[in-house]
């Protein structure tokens, strides 16, 4: 991971964003007359009064006073350098592509704190800042975060944990109400509780029960792994009956489905127990 010269020393470098966000979450504003020279396949060149914004994941935007579409810009740019010795020359790079803003005038350098910008969600309870929920739930005031999964539901105040995080409702075969932090109540742990074992496995030959597991993702897996390789991601949705395969089928905001999403046959067992209800 690049370093970060602190404010007031002479440049910063941040290197390859693919290894991690830079050390800080701070966005750096560099405003003056620049020259700024794009480089790819072919080579523009522009030069005015222009604010150019270094934000946290790499990605740099050069803006003059024209409309919201910025002059030059790399989104998520392999390293990003400067030099403040005089006036601040910044270069950035990306695969084959270079983007260099000179200085012949400043008229500032700053850096100002910054987080993920979302919905809000509730309080932090470590330091009463606002919880906002963006690609998982950050804390706009101490920087705490914590992954959500897509599909999840943020709970209102009502439904707090007793640590004083918001619950998240997701379903996973049932629906669960767990806290945001999973080391405070974890849904993985849920999950195996309502469905360990409760599962064939769906190989003809073998005997085994299917595990939940965290493989990336929630899965059942058979117990006899790795002499068994039958695994199946849970889905998003809960457990309304069985396929006609015997595997369980779920409910998800797209349809009835199988546990296994190469199976067709789920409305067959569907089909089989409307008609079973009908005798």
């Amino acid at each position: 991971m690049g370093g970060v010269t602190p404010a007031g020393r002479r440049g910063f470098k941040y290197e390859t964003a693919a290894n991690g966000p830079m050390i800080d979450d701070a966005i750096r504003v560099l405003a003056g007359d620049c020259t700024v020279i794009a480089e790819d396949t072919d080579r523009s060149e522009y030069r005015g009064r222009v604010t150019t914004i270094v934000k946290p994941d790499n990605t740099v935007l050069v803006h003059d006073i024209d409309g919201y579409q910025p002059v030059a810009w790399l989104t998520r740019a392999d390293s990003v350098s400067s030099d403040r010795t005089g006036d601040f020359t910044l270069v950035v790079k990306k695969d084959t592509q270079t983007l260099r803003i000179a200085a012949h005038d400043q008229d500032g350098f700053a850096h100002y704190p910054a987080s993920a910008a979302g919905t809000p969600v509730g309080d932090c309870p470590d330091c009463g800042g606002a919880l906002v929920r963006s690609s998982g739930v950050t804390c706009v005031s101490c920087g705490d975060r914590y992954g959500v999964p897509a599909d999840a539901t943020i709970r209102d105040n009502q439904c707090d944990c007793d640590c004083g995080l918001p619950k998240m409702r997701i379903e996973r075969g049932l629906a669960f109400n767990v806290c945001l932090d999973r080391a405070c109540e974890s849904l993985d742990a849920a999950v195996k509780q309502a469905f360990d074992r409760e599962w064939d496995c769906s190989e003809p030959d073998c005997d085994g029960d299917l595990r939940i597991l965290r493989r990336g993702g929630l899965i059942a897996g058979c117990e006899h792994y790795p002499n068994c390789e039958v695994g199946f991601a849970i889905p998003a949705g809960v457990v309304d009956g069985e396929c006609a395969c015997g595997l369980p089928t779920f409910e998800t905001g797209s349809g009835i489905r199988c546990l296994d999403a190469t199976c067709d046959r789920a409305l067959e067992g569907a089909l089989e127990a409307d008609s079973a209800a009908d005798d």
